[in-house]
Parts: C-alpha cells; structure tokens; sequence
C-alpha cells in the first residue's frame, strides 16, 4: 500500500489548518491591539508626565527583548500557579497556557510596539491646533478624537493595522513557548514551517517559507505606497 498519498493529503490539510488558525490570531490580535494601543498612543503623545518615558520603554520592550524571554516569563504567568493562569482558571475553569486564548494574550503584548509605536506618531503630527479649535467650537474630547484627530492620523491605523496583522502572522519564539505545537490549538504557521525543517522536508518548508516572504514584502509594499499617497494627496 502507498502511503505517500495520505502523507501528502494530510500535511497539505495540516498546513491549511496552521493558515487558518494563524490569520484567525492575527485578526483577533489586531483587533484588541486597537482597542488597547489606541487610548494609550493617545496619552503617550499628549501627556507631560515624567514617568511617560518608562511607559514608553515598557511599551517598546518587546523590540529588544528575545521573544523566548518573554515567552517563558508569560508561560510562567499563564500557569495554573501563576497569577494571570489561576485567575483564568477560576474564571473559566480550563488552563490558560498551551491554549488559543493564551496565545492571543501573548501575542497582544508581545505585537504591542508595532500598534502604539504608529498611532503615537500619527497623534504627535497632528499636534493640538486643530484640536483645540474644534474644542472652542464646543466639540466634546470625544467628537474632537472621532472627528479631527482620527482622519488626521489615517496613516498611522493603516500603518499599525498593517504591521500589527504581519508581525502576529510571523511569530514564532513567543508562540512556541506560550502554545506549544498543538494543531488545530496551536500550530500556527511559523511552528508548522518549523516542523517541516525538523521532517527535512524542505520543499514543503520552501513553500511556506516563500509564501511568508512574499506576504511580508507585499504587505510593507503596501504600507510605502499608501503613506506616499497620502503625502502628496493634496
């Protein structure tokens, strides 16, 4: 009997299965990403706090700090023992690592620069002028936000969205540590290309390797040629 068929098929659906749990962590990522990082971009351009600065580098410290670090500290946080793993297990009864929703906390702190960096940019351009005019035209802070500060800071969503979703769909240290290699769970693409090298199957992992590659380029592509636009738009 010739197994190789099957093999095939089932990697082939294993890879599929890795595509679809990966932009399913990407999109939810983003989504709360915008939700967290938008208010605080928003303080971080405008406040005059001293200790801003330490919020800042908290923020930005997943630039810098090896992925596997920060993977191991949050596994021993999503622990049954650990703070966050204990309360999620009260509060839900299921364990909090080696799960979906683990890897999406993970992956929120740790694609967090991407998302605050741009939108805290984006605020510090657009400055207080126009703000406060629409202030002294009795606009709310709110209305001020929705209406003045948020189409004026367009490129800095599309360029945080953009990087946020791309640098979620290429995680791989944090993710590894945090969610292991569970499929269907876990095995996001970068642990399924990671898997496929392990098997020597280097055609299969050319494949994905290519793919995430040329998603990576396109996407960044589009981002130079959105904020160019942008630019000169008059």
């Amino acid at each position: 009997m010739n197994l190789a068929p099957r093999m095939t098929e089932a990697a082939t659906g294993g890879v599929w299965s890795a595509i679809l749990l990966s932009l399913r962590l990407a999109g939810t990522t983003v989504i709360l990403l915008m939700l967290i990082a938008t208010p605080l971009a928003w303080w971080l351009a405008h406040s005059r706090r001293r200790w801003k600065v330490f919020v800042e580098a908290i923020v930005a410290l997943p630039l810098v700090l090896p992925p596997t670090v920060l993977g191991f500290y949050l596994l021993l946080a999503f622990a049954p023992q650990g703070f966050l793993g204990s309360a999620w297990l009260q509060l839900t009864g299921a364990p909090l690592a080696f799960t979906f929703e683990g890897l999406v906390i993970a992956s929120v702190l740790y694609s967090l620069p991407f998302v605050v960096q741009p939108l805290q940019g984006a605020f510090e351009g657009v400055g207080r002028k126009y703000l406060e005019l629409a202030w002294c035209l009795r606009a709310s802070r709110i209305d001020a936000f929705l209406t003045v500060a948020s189409p004026l800071a367009l490129r800095g969503y599309v360029t945080a969205l953009v990087l946020g979703f791309a640098h979620t769909l290429g995680e791989f240290g944090v993710v590894l540590m945090v969610g292991g290699n569970i499929p269907g769970e876990t095995r996001v693409l970068s642990i399924a290309l990671y898997d496929q090298v392990e098997m020597l199957d280097y055609a299969g992992a050319h494949r994905l390797a290519a793919g995430l590659l040329l998603f990576s380029f396109v996407v960044l592509l589009a981002v130079y040629v959105f904020n160019r636009r942008a630019l000169v738009r008059p």
